[in-house]
């Protein structure tokens, strides 16, 4: 890349010049996103996760301009019309639509209309007619008829063809077209007739139009989901009066006879040509709009997610709820190993409910039970009203209603057929809820991310470019929490920054051939795993009651040495070092600036000091419905009730009042003020009061109120 990719990117970013290029130069020696924001603070100008993230998308985006650049040169040269002057045109842009314009008049041509008239020689004509300095064109027609233009009226159709196909190359027009679209561009739908009674959920687009400009992302994807559905016509097209107003300014030259046939000839260019090309072309950008703007809210979603609150180690029986076939219950221990599995039916129509609550109590004393996870779907908070009111405990255990989403997904995949060979779906399936409890991320680096269910519209964008962003997240999730490389899973080692599967899976094997790592240093020893890796890896992996603490730090340990040198210039150990904060107070860290490590690390090193291998994650709460509500019957307008979010979109927040159906809090509605992003206003998984607006049974739909609910 070049000096002036970087002043574009630099530009694009609000950011200096020397921050892009110096981020680009450490992706070329293999840094990834989360080493580079947090532990070249220096080289970056302390650049954040995102910018990092957006630096490389720019990056990539040049790159392949610079490859479609080429292509286009070397093609036009083939022809032998690359002159100097469209030489530098071309090489001038970094405009991909602008550079598709240029290249528009040298494009290798199907058979067009214009094609054929200039293989029976009108374009001559259409020459000397588009100059409009002609009074009789029928009189100029009559020297090019043949045998192939048997007529005035074939001769003039072909001249039009081959000027409409003039029009339709010609930049400036283009742009013409292009602004008018950009400020009246509207877009229509309607349903297909035949399908109405079919297509009764697009209901709100059988007769719709809204200015592209203002059309938010969910209405933009829902239109076009109609669409592929096949109950949806669509078009996106801007005042056409005002497009051809624009378009004659440009290219008539009078009203003679001649303006007159390039009059007819503007029309239908921009009808035929222009009109199909440009409606693409925006209607290719307001998608991929709508699409950044979905996987943005599915990806906020996700990072939330990933980064709910754990119990941590905690002994956990686990239920997967169920009423004909029961209950899958299992018992796990600090780590989430399985201990005991087995199935109550505490609910009809089995109905063994004294014998289900003594099983639930006799596990809990047998396993030293401390918490309690339940699923949240079919028979849920049957289950959990089981739990609390019929079980007596001898011991103090907290009860947790999980969001199951995706534990389907897990107990039927490869990665759960190798953790538990010997156990149907259903055991997989309860263990999963149990996990999630303790370590929410652990657990979830198992699943697809799009089978969560925290997303909008998640089937209708760009899957590329969701899986990518998806994956980026985890990774972020991942290293800001940071990983024990003694306990991991290989899935959860595999976003570590700078492994990857192979080496996941390398460090997996070392753990069963030599037992639990004693120090970052015998990371080294892994198959594989060289000084690059090692490198990026090793301040996001932790070691436990390693032999130097700072290995269960995210301290990196090329920053050891002036740790060291920190509690030798106050005569203490490296241990004191780390428990006496009174001692790191006294610390001038200007004097251990040097030409690789400044401020922005030092003052990382010793905010981590403070509590080493601190988890960034809050700790989980007890959340309980309301006690009168199950069904959906139970509900009333005009009741306040408890609530957790559990999922956010652009329109507003979905909430569980333990219904079995979630109610959405309509933006609107989520607090006495406006509110342009929902997310600024709600996390997923908090715990609100929701006012029921109205409840439509046979929709099954629900309208709540959290600003009506204060």
């Amino acid at each position: 890349m070049t000096s002036k990719h970087f002043k574009l990117i630099a530009s694009e970013l609000n950011i200096s010049e020397k921050q892009v290029e110096n981020t680009i130069l450490l992706f070329s020696e293999g840094a990834t996103v989360p080493f580079i924001s947090r532990y070249r603070k220096e080289m970056t100008g302390a650049l954040d996760e995102v910018q990092i993230s957006n630096i490389k998308q720019l990056q990539e985006k040049y790159i392949e301009l610079e490859k479609r650049r080429a292509s286009i040169l070397t093609a036009i040269e083939k022809q032998g019309k690359l002159t100097d002057e469209l030489k530098k045109q071309i090489e001038a842009t970094f405009n991909l639509t602008e550079l598709e314009d240029l290249y528009l008049p040298y494009k290798q041509k199907k058979k067009t209309r214009a094609v054929k008239a200039k293989e029976k020689g009108l374009e001559p004509l259409a020459k000397i007619i588009f100059k409009q300095n002609i009074q009789n064109v029928e009189d100029e027609a009559l020297k090019y008829l043949n045998d192939d233009v048997e007529t005035v009226k074939d001769a003039l159709q072909g001249a039009r063809d081959i000027i409409a196909e003039e029009i339709n190359e010609n930049k400036k027009v283009r742009d013409a077209v292009r602004r008018e679209f950009n400020y009246t561009a509207t877009v229509y739908a309607s349903v297909i007739k035949t399908k109405k009674d079919e297509a009764i959920k697009f209901k709100d687009y059988f007769d719709f139009n809204e200015n592209l400009k203002k059309i938010p992302s969910h209405r933009f994807l829902a239109i076009f989901r109609g669409v592929n559905e096949g109950f949806l016509r669509v078009k996106i097209q801007p005042d056409e009066e005002k497009v051809l107003e624009k378009l004659d300014k440009i290219l008539l030259k009078g009203t003679g006879e001649a303006s007159a046939q390039v009059q007819d000839a503007i029309d239908d260019a921009y009808k035929r040509l222009l009109l199909p090309s440009i409606e693409n072309e925006f209607t290719k950008a307001a998608k991929e709009k709508a699409d950044k703007e979905a996987i943005k809210v599915f990806a906020d979603n996700l990072r939330q997610l990933l980064l709910s609150p754990p119990l941590g180690e905690k002994r956990i029986l686990a239920l997967d709820p169920g009423f004909r076939t029961g209950c899958k219950l299992v018992c796990l221990d600090e780590n989430g190993n399985l201990l005991h599995n087995e199935t109550i039916y505490p609910h009809p129509p089995q109905k063994e409910t004294f014998e289900a609550a003594k099983k639930v109590a006799s596990l809990t004393n047998a396993y030293k039970i401390e918490a309690i996870a339940i699923g949240n779907g079919t028979a849920s908070r049957e289950t959990e009203q089981f739990v609390k009111q019929k079980v007596r405990f001898d011991r103090d255990v907290e009860v947790f209603v999980v969001s199951e989403d995706g534990a389907s997904i897990y107990s039927a995949s490869k990665v759960a057929r190798e953790e538990f060979p010997d156990y149907d779906v259903t055991v997989r399936g309860a263990v999963s809820i149990g996990r999630r409890l303790a370590d929410p991320l652990a657990e979830l680096v198992k699943i697809d991310a799009k089978s969560i269910g925290v997303g909008q519209y998640q089937h209708d964008v760009d899957q590329k470019e969701l899986q990518k962003s998806l994956d980026t997240v985890v990774e972020s999730c991942v290293n800001a929490v940071g990983v024990d490389i003694n306990t991991a899973s290989k899935q959860l080692l595999t976003y570590v920054s700078g492994l990857g599967e192979v080496l996941a899976q390398n460090i997996v094997d070392y753990r069963k051939e030599n037992g639990a790592f004693k120090s970052r240093t015998e990371i080294k020893k892994v198959k594989r795993l060289g000084d690059k890796a090692f490198e990026q890896s090793a301040g996001f992996l932790r070691i436990r009651n390693a032999k130097n603490p700072l290995d269960n730090s995210a301290v990196h340990p090329e920053a050891y040495g002036i740790v060291k040198k920190m509690a030798k210039d106050n005569n203490v150990s490296l241990d004191e070092f780390i428990k006496n904060s009174e001692i790191r107070k006294k610390v001038n860290l200007q004097d251990y600036v040097s030409k690789n490590i400044g401020m922005p690390t030092l003052t990382d090193i010793m905010k981590e000091l403070e509590k080493p291998g601190r988890d960034p994650r809050q700790k989980a709460k007890v959340f309980e419905f309301s006690k009168d509500v199950f069904t959906i019957d139970d509900l009333k307008e005009g009741m306040i009730l408890p609530g957790i979010i559990t999922n956010i979109t652009n329109f507003g927040a979905f909430v569980d009042v333990g219904v079995k159906q979630d109610g959405l809090v309509h933006i609107s509605h989520l607090k006495n003020a406006f509110v342009k992003n929902p997310a600024d206003v709600v996390k997923l998984h908090q715990h609100v009061k929701v006012k029921v607006l109205s409840i439509d049974k046979i929709r099954k739909r629900l309208a709540l109120s959290m600003k009506e609910a204060e």
